[in-house]
């Protein structure tokens, strides 16, 4: 009856999928549980099988469009009337070529089967109903219905719907490694229903149906509800699915039911699998082969025609004209058809069989250089590059569009704390700056780690230090990490792949987490101390500001607390703590104090604006920041001059003194051991360090309250009410928590100073200097954000806001009534987010680097100077992703960058529409201005972004309507002129739909790299697909074509090896078709003299010899070892690239020109020596023999102009030498040994007799050079006049090594006079402010004028009610619109002064 209904509810439900649980059908009813459909959790990512290896091989082979031919020309051979020569011989090579590619490819697909098996019989537990437990299974034996049970640090199978976890909150936390390459821990509750279970979840008693989506490729949605016996529904989202691939952390057991297995689950449908890539080359190459059998035709057609003219000239048969066994003879028409098939046998090495063979071997060559180059080694990691495909070498010279992931490929994910700002003052952190200019990431023993704290932390942190465990814990080194033991059963496998096991706690490396403390900052927070010690009302309002910093910065996170020793096992309960002399009345009496002065004090600012713009303004300093320095200390003084004075030297050791003596009663009471912070963002993380640098310890933490020690060593547990979350529309995170000396109800928010600053509340109830100061502040502090953004930092608003209980109780009403809602949930959740989020005030912004791979930056200038267009595709969120890009040099501060965030086509339409007009209207506008100056390029390839001065930042929701409202065009053609662009919020999926669209409507080379399983979709669907090796996740590696270890090895890989690859690869190609042209046109020309019979004056074993050994060694080793230009060069003057770029060496032209040069030298070839034989009686192979000799030699020398390391002898004079003494020694012995071969001819003693006549000596020596002559002539002449760049580094080459970079430097500045002028030209209308003051006002004609129409026609047409906008100040467009408030529609208030109205990077954004 139950399974009757389950059938009933599957067909109501068709679009939705139904499961149940496993366990009431066991093996015996397995026919009738309906979970038999679904897929198992078995994978298989191989291309073939047994069965199909061949067929499909083949069929693969055969889009080789010469494979094809040449099986054809094998099968012509066997015809009786062609009469080929030996037509066994002829099926050998294409046997040979196709066995050898079929071997490639099967050791590469049994790679990936390997892999699959590794994978399929990973272990996990599965609920046996047999034996009433959980017993061990290989992944593949995993079905939809059955019920897991993971481990900490366990790989999760398949995509689980999570019913229990061992944590007393009902939360498993998850390591996304495996598919975004990010350490950080993301939470996943239970089912709600479930959660509250005091006991073991027993799978035995579940009886409910569950009802969710389909199986899809979106990772952050998934919806369904689960129905109850008593037809109750408890609905479930992606917060309680558990996804294949990651990883359990710092829980101790989660257990499950199987949602979606195998091929069904979202990891494997964001992986489409490979595809079979061929090079650029390689398609060329069909491309020309169609062009060789055109004119195979032409000159088979001539021949036909020819010979039927020729027999229907004689009226008797001649004797050579043998009847068939009628004793008829074939009609001319008939015989001439014959004849066409016997020139197809006689020229069939027009096509070069043997090109193929030799492209492996090259390619073998070049990738066990690549392999072996010891500057793409990573010998911290110990990896080497692997080389993965063996097919696509030359296309890294070739490539002309980037996309890269950010996280984990050109970021660390290391966030360091740098500088902050505190009621409008700077605190630079210079000990940290330094401390990071001489870190080196290595696990430091403890004296060398003390080393580093003595001589990098002021004398005062000293003795602070050793409570909290900087100095006397050894930091927690990558490899440790706690495993679990669950009660119950002991696993002694090693769980997962790569041995989870060892996986390192996300932003817990020392650079991370040892913050050396600000000395001047360390010494208010101790003065602070002291003065609540002495309960001094002197400056309570600083020290106010100072505590609620800290604090918000130790508590408005979601970071988990747990123990060095111990990194995964979460910390709930505050650490036992020795009592400390401030007992917590004491400290209530503090806060109460410091609460009634903050009431009735003002505080006035102790500098005035004009100071602080005046240090901010100094000329040319090297350090941008350097004048926050100087104008904190000039507050300072102030401060004194006003008798508020507390740094004046006698406070000062009055200060240190007593403070001592405080910390070292602390220093008694310290916390057992040092903490490790686990958060869901690396900035989270970050700031906590921050606060505990200074002494703000965050100790525990469970939903309900957050534990904080402060520098007097008191614990204080605040009671968290609410946590609003950070989303990609607010900006922002704010936690509402009870204070617990003060009993007030507390808003601390953090967030993007974008969006924070418009939330700060100005009005200060009537007091008008404590209005004024917070104005100060906020300017102040706006200047120091400026400042930051300048340097790269990622910036981030502190504020806070004080609620009475009943605004609290109304809100929290308004709160309960969003949650409990069903429709427009999202929206009301939102709404009382930002009902909530006003009215703040501002405490403070913080600076923090996101750290950077090494070498990034160098890279990517780097290759933009080679004219790569880098796009960044990633799923982090917008602020990161710019951000990143700004630290990276991907987008200049000179930069306009226009972000587009909507969800409506016909504003994405509009807003495409009128972002393309203005920026073209801006590129022509530069473009008279640029011819003007004489420095407009000649040529521009397709690959070169036209303007530099654009940027673009979409997001997925964006992405969504481009790709379904048929937007792609215009997107494109948008993109096209900016200079680099950024795809945040972006799903696996989308970011091959964006390589794919690239790839196929622009027609260029792309190369994508990544290192998580979410860019697997990405690599395959790129040209060339290269995975970072050395993180947790391999399958980008295992996906890729190249693995490397860090983003630096790019620029070699490309810039050098690539380089090379492409250069010899194309040259060998052309090469290869000019010496079959023209030695297949030696026998065409003798055609007309032998009556169009297809007979040949050359010996068919020496034409066999000919492409196979005489004339193949040469381009091998041309090929692999050949070097244009060398690595120094290459890596100096990136624009050499562009060589490969724009195919200047194997193009339809280069082809062309080649044919022609082909024709004419066997021209020379024949008829010199014809001429000087003509009217003489030698014999054909005597007339042949120095036809052929001549011709290899010609050959052979055309190949020496071509080579360029002649400084090698083995590759330079070795060639040429060897293929003729080969050539030589083979004749002597084949023509002194075939007596009878070839009868009525016989080449028997011919090379022994034509090596004593002076005459073949003489051709010899003149037909190569008349060949010859005109290659070389045109050579000289392109070194003369009109030199490439190629030339000119080869040229460069030559002189001594100082002189080279001299010259070196003047060709890149010269490269670069262009993009300088056009940078002045910016700097002229006011996008850039790199010299000088940067916020000093702009009158209306430096800004750009576009910017103000744009905005008032933006405005007209989404908005009427908009009001007219200022054009006071045209350039600086203030906040992002929240897509769903305002349509997506481009909105810009222009303030009264920049210098109050400016937000981070302001000066050059607009957005959309």
């Amino acid at each position: 009856c139950n399974r009757g209904k389950v059938r009933k509810r599957k067909k109501k439900n068709e679009n939705k999928r139904v499961i149940i649980s496993n366990l009431p059908f066991g093996s015996k009813k397995w026919k009738e549980n309906p979970n038999r459909y679904y897929d198992s959790n078995e994978i298989k990512t191989t291309k073939y099988t047994i069965l199909t290896f061949l067929p499909k091989n083949i069929y693969e082979q055969f889009h080789r469009l010469a494979n094809i031919y040449f099986v054809f020309i094998a099968l012509l051979n066997f015809v009786p009337v062609v009469n080929a020569f030996q037509p066994e011989v002829s099926v050998i090579p294409i046997c040979v070529i196709m066995a050898m590619t079929a071997i490639k490819d099967a050791w590469e697909d049994f790679r990936r089967y390997k892999l699959d098996k590794e994978i399929n019989h990973m272990g996990c537990y599965i609920y046996s109903r047999e034996e009433h437990a959980y017993v061990e299974k290989c992944w593949k034996d995993v079905r939809v219905g059955d019920f897991v049970q993971l481990q900490c640090n366990e790989i999760i199978p398949a995509d689980i719907l999570l019913l229990h976890s061992s944590d007393q909150n009902g939360i498993c936390h998850l390591e996304t490694a495996n598919l975004d390459g990010e350490t950080n821990l993301k939470q996943r509750r239970v089912v709600m229903g479930f959660s509250s279970q005091n006991t073991l979840f027993e799978p035995e008693f579940f009886q409910n149906t569950i009802i969710c989506e389909m199986p899809n490729n979106d990772l952050n949605k998934f919806k369904g509800y689960m129905e109850q016996p008593n037809n109750e529904r408890v609905g479930f989202n992606i917060e309680s699915l558990l996804l294949r691939g990651c990883t359990i952390r710092n829980t101790e057991a989660a257990a499950g039911i199987v949602i979606y297995a195998g091929h069904e689950t979202k990891a494997m449908l964001n992986n489409s699998g490979p595809r079979y890539k061929r090079s650029r080359i390689e398609r060329r190459m069909n491309r020309d082969i169609f062009l060789c059998v055109g004119l195979l035709f032409v000159m088979c057609l001539v021949g036909a025609v020819g010979h039927g003219i020729w027999t229907g000239k004689f009226w008797e048969h001649p004797p050579y004209d043998v009847p068939d066994e009628n004793g008829n003879f074939a009609s001319p028409v008939l015989a001439g058809f014959y004849m066409f098939l016997a020139m197809i046998i006689l020229l069939q090495i027009l096509i070069p069989i043997s090109l193929y063979v030799s492209i492996e071997l090259v390619k073998l060559g070049q990738v066990f250089l690549i392999h072996n180059d010891i500057d793409l080694y990573d010998e911290e990691a110990d990896l080497p590059i692997q080389c993965r495909a063996l097919n696509i070498t030359e296309d890294l010279g070739q490539i002309q569009y980037i996309f890269s992931d950010k996280t984990g490929t050109l970021t660390e994910n290391k966030m360091v704390f740098r500088r902050c700002t505190i009621d409008g003052i700077e605190f630079s952190h210079q000990e940290n700056a330094k401390r990071l200019e001489t870190h080196k990431e290595l696990d430091l023993d403890d004296e060398d780690f003390a080393k580093l704290q003595l001589l990098t932390l002021p004398p005062m942190t000293l003795e602070r230090a050793a409570p909290f465990g900087h100095s006397t814990v050894r930091p927690l080194r990558r490899c440790q990490s706690a495993r679990a033991r669950f009660q119950g059963h002991t696993r002694s496998r090693s769980v997962g792949r790569r041995d989870s096991s060892q996986s390192q706690v996300a932003f817990s490396s020392s650079i991370e987490k040892d913050v050396a403390p600000d000395s001047r900052l360390l010494r208010r927070v101790r003065e602070a101390a002291l003065q609540t010690e002495s309960l001094s009302p002197t400056h309570t309002k600083t020290s106010t500001s100072l505590t609620d910093f800290f604090l918000a910065l130790a508590i408005c996170n979601t970071v988990l607390v747990s123990t060095a020793t111990e990194p995964r096992q979460r910390v709930t309960i505050p650490p036992p703590i020795k009592p400390s002399g401030i007992t917590l009345e004491k400290i209530h009496q503090i806060f109460q104090r410091l609460k009634l002065a903050s009431l009735s004090q003002s505080f006035s600012s102790s500098q005035s604006s004009s100071d602080l713009g005046a240090s901010f303004s100094a000329k040319n300093t090297e350090e941008p920041l350097a004048g926050l320095e100087s104008c904190d200390n000039d507050n300072d003084n102030d401060s004194g001059g006003r008798g508020q004075e507390l740094q004046d030297k006698g406070s000062t050791d009055i200060g240190s003194t007593s403070l001592d003596e405080v910390f070292k009663s602390v220093t008694n009471s310290s916390l057992p051991a040092a903490f490790c912070y686990e958060a869901e963002s690396p900035d989270e993380a970050a700031l906590v360090y921050a606060a505990q640098a200074y002494s703000f310890t965050l100790v525990s933490r469970t939903p309900e309250q957050v534990t904080v020690q402060l520098p007097q060593g008191t614990l204080l547990t605040f009671h968290i009410l609410y946590t609003l979350g950070f989303d990609s529309v607010r900006k922002r995170m704010s936690v509402v928590v009870r204070h617990p000396l003060t009993n007030e109800i507390v808003v601390y928010t953090k967030g993007a100073d974008s969006v924070i600053m418009d939330l700060l509340d100005d009005s200060a109830k009537g007091d008008i200097s404590a209005e004024k100061r917070l104005k100060r502040i906020k300017e102040k502090t706006q200047k120091h954000l400026d400042y930051y953004a300048r340097d790269g930092l990622r910036t981030l608003c502190i504020a806070k806001k004080v609620l009475s209980e009943d605004d609290f109780q109304k809100w929290a009403n308004f709160r309960r009534e969003a949650e409990a809602a069903i429709d427009n949930r999202e929206e009301l959740l939102m709404e009382t987010a930002q009902h909530l989020e006003t009215k703040l005030t501002l405490l403070g912004a913080t600076g923090i680097e996101d750290r950077l791979q090494d070498g990034v930056p160098d890279t990517i200038v780097a290759l933009r100077e080679a004219g790569i267009q880098i796009w960044v595709l990633t799923g982090d969120k917008q602020e990161t992703a710019v951000n990143i890009a700004y630290s990276c040099k991907l987008l200049n501060q000179r930069d306009t960058v226009f972000t587009i965030n909507t969800e409506n086509r016909e504003t994405c339409e509009s807003l495409l529409n009128l972002t393309l007009e203005e920026v073209r209207k801006n590129y022509e506008f530069d473009k008279p201005r640029r011819k003007f100056f004489g420095i407009i390029p000649t040529s521009c390839s397709a690959s070169e972004a036209p303007s530099p001065e654009f940027g673009l930042v979409v997001d997925g929701r964006t992405l969504n309507i481009i790709f379904q409202g048929g937007l792609e065009e215009k997107f494109l053609a948008l993109t096209r002129l900016c200079r680099s662009v950024l795809c945040c919020r972006s799903t696996p999926l989308q970011k091959s739909m964006v390589v794919k669209l690239v790839r196929r409507q622009l027609k260029v080379m792309t190369l994508s790299i990544g290192d998580g399983a979410n860019d697997v979709s990405m690599i395959q669907a790129a040209d060339v697909g290269i995975g970072i090796s050395g993180q947790e996740g391999m399958q980008a590696v295992m996906a890729s074509d190249f693995a490397i270890s860090r983003f630096k090895h790019l620029k070699k890989l490309l810039l050098v090896h690539g380089h090379w690859c492409y250069a010899r690869l194309a040259k060998m190609v052309i090469y290869f078709f000019y010496k079959n042209v023209c030695y297949v046109n030696l026998l065409f020309w003798y055609q007309f003299f032998c009556g169009f019979s297809g007979s040949t004056m050359i010996d068919y074993w020496q034409m066999i010899f000919f492409n196979l050994f005489f004339t193949s060694v040469p381009p091998l080793l041309f090929g692999v070892l050949d070097k244009d230009v060398s690595a120094e060069t290459l890596l100096g003057l990136p624009e050499l690239y562009k060589n490969g770029q724009n195919s200047e060496i194997y193009n339809l032209s280069t082809f062309i020109i080649t044919m022609l040069d082909a024709f004419y030298q066997s021209l020379i070839c024949f008829f010199v020596p014809y001429l000087m034989y003509k009217d003489s009686d030698i014999e054909v192979f005597s007339f042949g023999n120095p036809i052929n000799t001549i011709s290899l030699l010609t050959i052979l020398l055309h190949q020496a102009l071509e080579m360029k390391t002649w400084r090698t002898v083995f590759t330079g004079v070795f060639k040429v030498h060897f293929c003729l003494a080969f050539y030589l020694i083979f004749s002597l012995i084949y023509n002194s040994a075939c007596v009878l071969c070839n009868p009525p001819s016989s080449p028997y003693w011919i090379m022994e007799r034509q090596l004593t006549d002076p005459i073949f000596y003489l051709l010899c020596l003149i037909t190569p050079a008349i060949a010859l002559l005109p290659r070389f002539f045109i050579l000289a002449l392109r070194g003369t006049f009109g030199a490439s760049l190629v030339l000119k580094a080869q040229q460069v080459e030559k002189l001594p090594k100082g002189q080279q970079d001299l010259e070196i430097q003047k060709l890149r500045s010269r490269k670069e006079a262009p993009s300088a002028v056009s940078h002045r030209h910016t700097e002229n209308q006011g996008l850039s402010a790199s010299e000088g003051n940067p916020l000093r006002r702009r009158t209306p004609e430096e800004g750009f004028c576009f910017f103000n129409r744009w905005a008032e026609e933006e405005s007209a047409a989404t908005d009427s009610s908009v009001g007219p906008l200022s054009g006071h100040h045209p350039l600086v467009p203030i906040r992002e619109t929240a897509p769903g408030q305002d349509g997506g529609k481009l909105t810009k208030d222009y303030p009264n002064s920049f210098n109050c109205g400016s937000h981070r990077r302001s000066v050059s954004s607009v957005t959309l």
